[in-house]
Formats: C-alpha cells, sequence, structure tokens
C-alpha cells in the first residue's frame, strides 16, 4: 500500500473540504430515456432556521437568461433521521426550507435534460451531458463553500470525464465516481460528460490533456493528438504560460455542430461529426483554438463584471468585444502562427470579415461597446430586424483587436504586438491583483502601453459606429486597404422558399422594399401581372435601373396586396487587402503574421 499516496490525496482533499458546514452533491440517472436527471444536495451545519437554494438562470459564457429553473421538478427535502422538511417556492428560481433544528439537510430534485448544446444538459440511453449551472443548485450566499460531488452512471454508462479533481476515493467497484471542488463556481465551470465515450490523453505546453469524445465522426485520434497538440503550444506561446495543471475537452460529434463553450480548465466542442477533414477540419482547429484560448481571455483575463458570478440575473459588461473579439481574432492567428494558414489565407479572411462589419447596416447603428453590453437581450434574441440595428462584437471586436495588434507592432518596430499587451493584463489583474479590470482600467492600460491617449479612437470605433481606420493602420505593415465598392440600384430585400412559396425573409432599412411597404414574412406571388418565384424575381430585379418602377403582388395574412416599387440605389463599403512590396513595412507584417511552430 502506497502511504504517500494516501496522505497525498487526503491533503487534496482537506485543501477542498472545510470542517463544519459543507455540501455535497450526488447524481444520479436511474432511468437515461426518460431524460432526467436525480440530484441530491447534502447541507451539513448550517445554522439558520431557513435555508434558501437555488437554480441559475444562466451559464456563464453564454449570455442569455435560459431560466434553468423551468427543467426542474420534485424538490423535496429531509433532515438527517428521514423526516420531511417543509419546502416553500419563493421566486422562479429560488426555495426555501424550513429546516428548524436539524443538523444535515437533503434536498432532492430532479431535472429534465433534454438539449445537447455545449451550454444546456442531455440525457438518453446513448450519455449523459451535464452543464453544471443548469443542474446543480447553490445555498443562496455561500457560494464560497467546498464540497464533494459523487456521480452515479447508469448501469450501461462506464465513463465519467470532466476537469475537476477527483476525491481521495476516486472511482468505485460499482463504477460510481468522487470529485471534490473549491467552491460553487468551479463545480458548474467543469462539464461532466458520462457514457462511453472515447477517452484519450496527449501533453503540450507541459499540461495533460484529456479529450472525450461523443459520437461517431471521420477522425482520426493520432492527427487530433498531434494538431491540438500544436494549437494548444502556439496558444501558450501568446501569454508565456500555461496555467493548468490538466485541461479536458469534451467534444460532440452530432449532425449540428453548435461551436463551443469555454471554462477554466476545460471545454465542450460541439461539431458535425464528419468534421474533421479538408477545409471543415480547419474551422475544427479554429474551434479548438477558441476555446483553448479563453482559458487566458475571459477565464483570467476578464472584466471585473464576470467573476464571481451572479447567477440570478444578468452579468453586465461593455467589453465583451475584448472578450470573444480578441479571441475570434487569435483563433485564426493561431492557425497562421501554428502553420496551418498562411498569410495570404489570413488577409482573405481579414477582409472578409472587414467587409461583412462595415458593409452591415447594423454596424452604423450599434456601437460595439452597446452591442457587448446589450448580448442580453440582442445578440442571444436576434429577430427579423436585428440585421438594421446591430452588429455582433466578435467579428467587430475581432477587426479592432487587428488593427490595435498593428497599431502596437508599429509602434514598437517589430518588437512588441498584442501578445505583450495581454501579458501585461494577465499578470497584473489575474497573477497580482487577482480580479477583473474595468473598462477604465483597460482603456489606461491600452494608452500605457501605445503611449498614446485614446479618447477619440473610443469615442469613434468602441462606443460610436464610425468605419475603422483601415487604409491608414494596414498600411504600417505593408498592406494596402482600397475601397472598391460602388453604389448600385438595389431592391433591398431577402427571400426564401418555403413549400413551394416565395417568403421575404428580411428587409435592409432605408430600402426600396421597404419604401414600397413590403414586409417580413410577406409571400411574394408576382411582378408586373406574372406570377415569379425566388428564381425569376431575383433574375428579374438584378436587372432593373435606378428609379424604374414595377408592381409585386403580396399576400400578407391571406390578404392580397399590390405594391408599387420604385428602385434606389444602395452604397455598400466595401473593401480589397493588398501586400504592398517595401522591405521595411514586410518586416512588420512578417512579424505580424509569422510562423511560431
Amino acid at each position: 500500500m502506497n502511504f504517500k499516496f494516501i496522505i497525498s490525496a487526503f491533503s487534496i482533499l482537506l485543501s477542498y473540504v472545510s470542517f463544519g458546514q459543507s455540501i455535497n452533491y450526488r447524481l444520479k440517472m436511474e432511468k437515461p430515456q426518460n431524460h432526467y436527471f436525480q440530484v441530491e444536495m447534502e447541507l451539513t451545519d448550517f445554522k439558520e432556521n431557513d435555508v434558501t437554494v437555488k437554480m441559475p438562470v444562466w451559464a456563464p459564457g453564454s449570455y442569455l437568461v435560459r431560466e434553468f429553473s423551468k427543467n426542474v421538478d420534485l424538490v423535496k427535502a429531509k433532515d438527517e433521521k428521514g423526516q420531511a422538511l417543509a419546502v416553500n417556492k419563493k421566486t422562479k428560481n429560488a426555495w426555501v426550507i424550513s429546516k428548524g433544528a436539524a443538523k444535515k439537510v437533503i434536498v432532492s430534485y430532479e431535472v429534465y435534460a433534454f438539449e445537447l448544446s455545449v451550454r444546456t444538459s442531455f440525457l438518453d440511453l446513448t450519455h449523459g451531458f451535464v452543464s453544471g449551472s443548469g443542474v446543480f443548485m447553490y445555498v443562496d450566499g455561500r457560494q464560497e463553500l467546498a464540497g464533494q460531488l459523487t456521480v452515479v452512471p447508469y448501469k450501461d454508462f462506464a465513463k465519467v470525464s470532466t476537469a475537476l479533481p477527483k476525491s481521495a476515493e476516486s472511482v468505485a467497484a460499482d463504477g460510481v465516481q468522487s470529485f471534490v471542488f473549491k467552491n460553487y463556481d468551479q463545480l458548474v465551470d467543469c462539464p461532466i460528460e458520462i457514457g462511453n465515450q472515447e477517452v484519450f490523453t496527449f501533453k503540450a505546453a507541459g499540461v495533460l490533456h484529456t479529450v472525450a469524445i461523443y459520437g461517431a465522426g471521420n477522425y482520426n485520434v493520432d492527427k487530433l493528438k498531434a494538431d491540438m497538440a500544436k494549437i494548444v503550444e502556439t496558444a501558450t506561446g501568446v501569454v508565456g504560460e500555461n496555467p493548468n495543471k490538466e485541461y479536458t475537452f469534451i467534444i460532440h460529434n452530432v449532425v449540428d455542430g453548435q461551436g463551443g463553450l469555454e471554462h477554466c480548465n476545460s471545454c465542450t466542442l460541439s461539431v458535425n461529426r464528419w468534421t474533421y477533414s479538408d477545409a471543415e477540419y480547419l474551422g475544427f482547429l479554429s474551434l479548438v483554438a477558441h476555446e483553448y484560448f479563453h482559458l487566458w481571455n475571459v477565464k483570467r483575463i476578464r472584466p471585473i463584471e464576470l467573476g464571481p458570478f451572479n447567477y440570478d440575473e444578468e452579468n453586465y459588461t461593455s467589453l465583451l468585444w475584448v472578450m470573444e473579439g480578441f479571441t475570434t481574432y487569435y483563433d485564426e492567428l493561431l492557425l497562421v502562427r501554428a502553420g496551418y494558414t498562411d498569410d495570404t489565407d489570413y488577409l482573405q479572411k481579414l477582409q472578409s470579415t472587414v467587409n461583412y462589419v462595415e458593409g452591415s447596416v447594423g454596424a452604423r447603428v450599434q456601437p460595439l461597446a452597446h452591442a457587448s453590453f446589450d448580448a442580453w437581450i440582442k445578440a442571444y434574441r436576434p429577430n427579423e430586424n436585428s440585421s438594421n440595428t446591430t452588429m455582433t462584437y466578435y467579428s467587430r471586436g475581432q477587426m479592432l483587436a487587428a488593427l490595435i495588434d498593428v497599431m502596437i507592432i508599429s509602434k514598437y518596430d517589430g518588437k512588441k504586438c498584442l501578445d505583450h499587451f495581454l501579458q501585461q493584463l494577465y499578470n497584473k489583474y489575474y497573477k497580482k491583483l487577482n480580479r477583473g479590470f474595468s473598462e477604465q482600467e483597460f482603456k489606461t492600460e491600452l494608452e500605457e502601453m501605445l503611449g498614446e491617449n485614446l479618447d477619440v479612437f473610443f469615442a469613434k470605433y468602441v462606443n460610436g459606429t464610425d468605419i475603422a481606420p483601415l487604409s491608414e493602420t494596414f498600411a504600417k505593415v505593408g498592406v494596402q486597404v482600397t475601397e472598391i465598392g460602388l453604389p448600385r440600384a438595389s431592391f433591398g430585400a431577402g427571400l426564401r422558399q418555403d413549400g413551394g412559396k416565395t417568403i421575404v425573409r428580411s428587409i435592409r432599412a432605408g430600402s426600396a422594399a421597404e419604401l414600397a411597404g413590403l414586409s417580413v414574412n410577406d409571400e411574394l406571388i408576382g411582378c408586373n401581372g406574372y406570377r415569379v418565384d425566388q428564381t425569376d424575381f431575383e433574375q428579374f430585379v438584378n436587372g432593373v435601373e435606378n428609379g424604374a418602377q414595377f408592381k409585386i403582388l403580396v399576400s400578407r395574412d391571406d390578404i392580397l396586396y399590390e405594391l408599387s416599387v420604385k428602385m434606389t440605389m444602395y452604397d455598400r463599403p466595401q473593401y480589397q487587402f493588398k501586400v504592398v512590396e517595401d522591405d521595411a513595412k514586410a518586416k512588420l507584417r512578417k512579424y505580424w503574421l509569422r510562423k511560431t511552430v
């Protein structure tokens, strides 16, 4: 018997579970076919007569109130003698337990789990996935308490994959596994995959990485090990150190891949099962890079509002453009540094991003800071008018990250870049101060890095809607940006086919279609006296000149309307990126788009 191991394991457990008050959870899945997890919370030595337990309303990293309590049923409580305790619902996500003099309270409830995404939970006979904030309740005001989670897998499930540290007893003979957590934030920050997933490991950047893959796919384990390790090494090189000792990837191979969600020492990726070849594989590696880079940018380099979390309501910040935009910038840049793409590929992608951002009507309406702040009510709740009034903080933030990177490279003549700014934030706010930064602190730190006042920059491009200084900035690294957009006659409505009908799906603000009175969801039936489908109408309207007039017949709520249309001009900004051969600037460009692995 290895006594040193036992003492070490016991010491780890003590560091997580303190004497006195404690919270322990037990997770079961007795009938996966009904999609319910059974949860027990054991509360020990709580002195209050009444204890309030709550279910979060959102999942950190996904900025939408999802009302997880809607999936909770059969909330009950009993004391250490098995006597029932009164449970009264206080609010939509809170239950008050009248514990009286009970020394121990066991709270039990069920959670319906039938939404397989990276931010929600799922259970059926093939596997279980736990996104913690939608499954585990917490004791109000006591999120700092440590505890233990025991997972009791369904009889046909052989594996449990999570980044939670294992407890001293770890795995029992019946497959039950136990884990420890230092506080509630850590518990729900570690998703859990339960089933018969394929599991493999690799080591990179001094960190042991575990990959758990659910679902069939055209992946090759050896190739994944090599490529994911290269991404990890390249990403770690940005900040200069990897704060984790272990890291877990949970990958779901499904039909409708939904992206990823970051955590401190793990992530969940949802991808199409046939994504592991050709161009789609580069997209997968970009997703790996994006979610992995978040272990620094968001989880440790973060706005002060994003941790510790308020699980009861929205956690507002105007800096999501930095968290998601900078990370999106790096997920493409890391592919260049790792050798999967080259500078030509990268500049083409950047050109596409710029044209999408600056060519959007919404980019002239919603400032980037507002897009971040209003993510809760706009980004995650789009409607038919969203393209006219919003702009994603991912893409616009990515564009600003590229501009800021080039500004730093130019100032320091290729000796510093955006990496060094992130290192500055990481060392000061995460390692030294152990907190996030305010919007003003972020701006001040960037001003210190660049040695200039950024009031105008932030007023125009972060808090305003001006077109970014593309030409003058990218010229510093030998990239000529030319505006090539030309005004053209435009109808301004997007169409779709639905069951043989031609339906209006979108209308651009200020367009000929809007001025004519066309509405989203109208059925387009005819044009100038002729029946048309989507192809017919689009061919017709593409040949109509500015100022020309025509009539369209539409059905709205089964009432026919004839509308008169007068074609108008639309001037959409569009840009072309081209490398300029200049030895001095080429040196800076090569540093910007360098290969490091």
